[in-house]
């Protein structure tokens, strides 16, 4: 089946704003999605019908139970866990600073951290934090500078009776390139007894992510980097839950286990919006032919063919790439093992005057190191301003990925493109 590029555009209301005539080019999807109608019409149908906290007697205070409690059955469905595993929080960094403070208080002086030099730095900072604090010895993970991949042969040699956790990335957000989160969690189960934690944030907007094939003990990601609002979400596994004293007020429940991490009040508006891009996934599973199954088979099913059109698109932009000799990609050199994230430099163009340039064009692209400093560093490109960073949703077109290339090659010398309207045809 074609994919419905049309149809799937109508749903995002942002694409079709424009600026003094020029649509906008949204390339900045590694650092947040566009958001889904469905999103938009449940959060504004909370706050239009009435909102309360949960917990009480009253009506509204009831809806919002129904809620929430809907919006982390979603959440599961999408993830394969249980509702009662899921949290939600403002986003994955304070989610992830708030578990690790808990999981550190079963740590002590001389105990081991495993972190990666591909992550982002929310998947870095809090456990050398923590390493800080608790007087453990951090030991790093590489990854091959040609490749952009993780050195998985090294990662026993880093494991032992001592080690307390490994963190790792389900994709880089910098180089795009897709983790073998599955080998991780393996090699970490025959070496050591150690947690394995995923910031699957990359990864969840581009490939069916399901928590229990992968074996890990933690998963963490964020609905506004696949077409809802800004949110947090933490997958774990309950026996983990129970056991851990979260940093919490008194009167928190902390039942469900999960719910011990939902500190304060929480953004039932934004659990709404969560709800309705599940409910955008499952319209377009049924788009895409299938509306039969669990909703997990339909979450399942849209992935798959977003992915299929992803693959299609990230080889249009690869090869456009590859025809501009002054520009050099960094990461994966194919859409095998990556989702479609991609950086690059150009001979005598800083990152931000790329940036700036696609700007002017109506294109959003990121410059600098979008907080994954280790990649950065070890690229040797801090000094020189980072990369130039652009991402590919199932939202983009053909005619897009054309215009994002025939911009870099007018930068570069090699032709021209005016600011124009941008055709949605596939």
């Amino acid at each position: 089946m074609e994919f419905p590029i049309e149809d799937v555009r109508a749903r995002f209301p942002a694409l079709s704003t424009n600026d003094g005539g020029v649509n906008r080019v949204y390339f900045d999807a590694p650092g947040g999605t566009q958001i889904c109608d469905a999103a938009i019409d449940r959060i504004s149908e909370h706050l239009k019908k009435g909102t309360a906290n949960d917990g009480g007697a009253f009506q509204s205070s009831r809806d919002t139970q129904e809620l929430v409690d809907a919006a982390h059955a979603a959440m599961a469905d999408l993830l394969s866990g249980h509702p009662d595993e899921i949290a939600f929080g403002a986003n994955m960094t304070s989610l992830t600073l708030s578990v690790s403070r808990a999981l550190a208080q079963e740590w002590g002086a001389g105990d081991e951290l495993v972190v990666t030099r591909l992550d982002h730095d929310a998947n870095i900072a809090p456990w050398l934090l923590i390493a800080r604090d608790k007087g453990m010895t951090v030991r790093w993970l590489d990854f091959n500078l040609s490749t952009g991949c993780l050195e998985l042969d090294a990662l026993p040699h880093l494991l032992g009776a001592k080690t307390r956790l490994v963190a790792v990335g389900g994709a880089s957000n910098a180089l795009g390139t897709l983790n073998d989160v599955a080998e991780v969690c393996a090699i970490v189960r025959r070496h050591s007894s150690a947690l394995v934690f995923v910031d699957a944030v990359q990864s969840v907007p581009h490939v069916v992510t399901d928590v229990q094939a992968l074996g890990c003990d933690i998963l963490v990601c964020s609905p506004y980097k696949f077409f809802g609002p800004h949110q947090g979400v933490l997958w774990a596994k309950r026996a983990l839950l129970e056991r851990l004293k979260a940093y919490k007020v008194r009167p928190a429940s902390i039942s469900p286990p999960a719910a011990r991490f939902e500190t304060g009040t929480q953004s039932f508006e934004g659990q709404a919006g969560v709800l309705g891009t599940i409910e955008y996934l499952e319209w377009l599973s049924g788009r895409l032919g299938k509306s039969d199954g669990s909703r997990r088979d339909r979450i399942c099913h849209a992935l798959y063919e977003c992915a299929r059109y992803e693959r299609m698109l990230g080889q249009r932009l690869l090869d456009g790439l590859s025809s501009i000799e002054t520009l050099r990609l960094w990461g994966p050199s194919s859409m095998e093992n990556r989702v479609p994230t991609f950086s690059f430099t150009l001979t005598d163009h800083p990152p931000r005057e790329v940036a700036t340039f696609l700007a002017d064009k109506g294109i959003c692209a990121w410059a600098g190191s979008f907080y994954a400093i280790e990649v950065v560093d070890r690229l040797g490109l801090s000094e020189k301003g980072g990369l130039v960073r652009v991402g590919l949703c199932h939202y983009h077109t053909h005619a897009e990925v054309d215009l994002l290339i025939a911009a870099l090659k007018e930068l570069s010398g090699l032709g021209t493109v005016n600011n124009c309207q941008c055709s949605t045809v596939a």
